[in-house]
């Protein structure tokens, strides 16, 4: 597998693993998505958000990117995020329809890169306004990374409501190798 292909992987696992936890999210009132169960972003509801939040920050950086500009250009149009706890959607209906199109815009993202794309550097800002300058292929790992680790923890948050999410492993979603 090349590496855009490993990167076509996490944005399929990004897809199913983010619509097994809206789901289960979906079977919570709108009080328990809420309650503060004191994770790093408070809620289920937080952690949904930020996990929203910086994606759409990292997606109009790799947007910078001249590959991307057609595929990402609705994400640039968005409005910028203001912080990384933003609440940019109070209720899960809303919150899970903007996470079905930018996980159909991540895939498409990738799905246009080449393997020579991921080897340049971005010069990007963070958002105290310091300067990186960093390469393409380690960005996008970083950003299938923060996904995991959050969803991770709304797993567990899920988990401590009272709902399974299922297999989170994406051991589920490689193929089997029958030719070696």
């Amino acid at each position: 597998m090349t590496l855009k292909d490993h990167f076509g992987l996490l944005a399929s696992y990004n897809q199913w693993m983010n619509s097994k936890v809206y789901e289960a999210a979906s079977l919570l009132s709108a009080n328990d998505l809420a309650m503060d169960r004191g994770a790093f972003f408070g809620s289920i509801l937080g952690t949904l958000n930020h996990i929203l939040v910086a994606d759409t920050i990292w997606l109009k950086r790799f947007a910078e990117h001249p590959a991307c500009l057609t595929s990402l250009r609705e994400v640039v149009d968005l409005a910028h995020p203001t912080g990384l706890d933003q609440i940019l959607f109070d209720d899960i209906e809303r919150l899970s329809e903007r996470r079905v199109w930018l996980d159909q815009k991540i895939i498409g993202w990738i799905a246009g890169l080449s393997d020579d794309d991921l080897d340049i550097v971005l010069t990007y800002r963070n958002s105290q306004g310091m300067t990186f300058h960093k390469r393409y292929s380690s960005l996008v790992l970083h950003f299938f990374n923060h996904q995991t680790h959050h969803r991770g923890q709304a797993s567990t948050l899920l988990s401590q409501a009272g709902k399974d999410v299922g297999v989170t492993d994406l051991l589920a979603l490689i193929p089997n190798d029958i030719g070696v």
